[in-house]
């Protein structure tokens, strides 16, 4: 039986509350002749003991070619249903975080954060879970702020460390990865052949990391804990005239865009998207205008990518654990 995985509810303002395990509470069966994947759905409730079978237009969960093929996502609830989805971030989607950087948080609202280059922020501070950015960037002359990307993520929970970070390219190439993963401070490597997947197992966890592409694109599962699509991209020389960037030559700016998908965060998650899902969480951001920015950059700065000591980050080791870019 396959892991069960919890996705975060994906409503408006008034409705955060996770959705049942039973979204992909169900048992792998044999393909069709036709090579369309089934399952038999376990969850009590309406879907119960139903098989549910992936249409024509993606006959597979994990499609090999994720540019030219959707994968198929069973839902195992009440709604019982399979539906076909490119397989990546979505940057418009709750839980995002792209671009300079620009978010969208669990109540549906978009906003922007300005941090600075060089700095490290708690993007989710809970109690069982400590997300870092690491943020590289720029200043034009004439500028008072910098421009940032996310390069690199830290995800700490129990006494492990996930980094995920875009390597500095001068040239960009999507042919080429520009992706990095270490796991507890080793380099890991994802196949690129048969499953094209790394898992651990960390008590009652798995950790499994997914290649979704051929280059830089992958998608992070911790049990428990989240789910994640994230992908790597350059600053093009059409985004950079458009913005202003002035970017030096000789650098891409790989950057990181990620969705995120949370399971079971407490009513007091911190951070400057984990706030956003508190069931009582009203944004302060300003509606309307082109970019609305959130502050507290004094709150969510952490001294290192690998530190939960923000001012009001929750997030405690249950053991000692290094790990190192």
């Amino acid at each position: 039986m396959e892991a069960t995985h919890v996705q975060a509810a994906q409503g408006n303002g008034s409705s955060k509350r996770n959705l049942d395990a039973a979204s992909t509470h169900y048992q792998l069966l044999s393909p069709t002749k036709t090579g369309h994947e089934q399952v038999l759905c376990l969850a009590r409730g309406a879907c119960h003991n139903k098989i549910l079978t992936c249409p024509s237009q993606c006959s597979e969960r994990k499609p090999k070619h994720n540019k030219k093929h959707k994968g198929c996502f069973i839902d195992c609830s009440s709604k019982c249903e399979v539906t076909c989805k490119w397989r990546k971030a979505n940057c418009d989607g709750y839980g995002s975080l792209c671009y300079d950087p620009r978010f969208v948080g669990g109540d549906g609202v978009m906003f922007y954060f300005h941090g600075a280059k060089g700095g490290n922020f708690a993007i989710v501070s809970d109690d069982d879970l400590q997300i870092n950015a690491h943020l590289i960037g720029t200043r034009p002359e004439g500028r008072t702020r910098d421009f940032t990307w996310v390069q690199t993520l830290a995800i700490m929970f129990d006494s492990h460390t996930l980094v995920i970070a875009a390597n500095r390219v001068a040239q960009w190439d999507d042919n080429v990865d520009a992706l990095s993963i270490k796991w507890d401070g080793q380099a890991i490597e994802i196949p690129t052949e048969g499953n094209a997947e790394w898992k651990a197992e960390s008590g009652e966890r798995e950790v499994a990391v997914e290649r979704t592409d051929n280059t830089n694109s992958v998608k992070v599962t911790v049990t428990g804990l989240l789910e994640m699509d994230v992908r790597v991209r350059p600053i093009g020389e059409k985004e950079n005239k458009v913005h202003n960037y002035q970017l030096p030559a000789g650098d891409a700016f790989a950057h990181l865009e990620t969705q995120f998908k949370f399971t079971g965060l407490t009513d007091q998650v911190e951070g400057i998207l984990g706030k956003t899902y508190r069931p009582d969480y009203v944004s302060p951001v300003k509606r309307g205008v082109p970019m609305p920015m959130m502050g507290g950059e004094d709150k969510y700065k952490t001294p290192s990518l690998f530190t939960a000591a923000c001012k009001v980050c929750r997030f405690q080791r249950k053991a000692a654990a290094l790990a190192t870019i």
